[in-house]
């Protein structure tokens, strides 16, 4: 736990390999954007003058990802942030963007408590996806035998799949009630 909590340390080689000194190896920028997407902090260092290159890196990561087309900034916001490295604003600028990353994670935090506590019968849509699984239900159950139908079945056998085809629907309907009382 404690691992988790301070920032995994990356250094740079001269050869601008990246080392993961917590695992021994070598990583890539998208080994690293893939430990920051699981809520890992990340700090990297030059080995050989101790410089911390974290925002070079995490930068080169933003443009990789958005010359792929991932595009999550605007053009219009792009401009404002190049804009606000000439102007008196860029002083302003990292305290607002921070502040609304901020009030953003806290907004997507509440959202999901929020859904935890809807029950799942009162969302949008549960009703359809109901239909559609009861009717899926149907289809896949449509083309079994029914009890007592063929030549290889003998009356106790048939009597004994009725059966437990009636414990399954009770089963089956006893699991959408307690769904929807969720």
């Amino acid at each position: 736990m404690a691992d988790a909590e301070k920032p995994l340390l990356i250094k740079r080689y001269a050869s601008r390999r990246l080392y993961n000194t917590e695992t021994s190896d070598y990583v890539t920028l998208e080994d690293i954007a893939r430990f920051i997407r699981d809520g890992r902090e990340v700090q990297i260092v030059d080995l050989k003058s101790g410089d911390d290159l974290t925002r070079q890196y995490l930068l080169q990561i933003i443009a990789e990802h958005e010359s792929r087309g991932e595009s999550v900034l605007p053009v219009d916001v792009l401009t404002d942030l190049v804009r606000s490295y000439t102007s008196s604003a860029q002083s302003v600028v990292p305290q607002f963007l921070a502040a609304s990353f901020d009030m953003l994670r806290q907004g997507q935090s509440q959202m999901m408590e929020n859904m935890g506590r809807m029950p799942i019968a009162s969302m949008p849509g549960f009703e359809a996806l109901q239909k559609q699984q009861q009717a899926f239900l149907q289809t896949m159950m449509g083309g079994w035998p029914k009890a007592g139908t063929g030549p290889e079945r003998e009356a106790p056998a048939a009597s004994e799949d009725r059966e437990e085809l009636e414990k399954i629907k009770k089963q089956l309907s006893e699991l959408q009630s307690k769904l929807s009382k969720l």
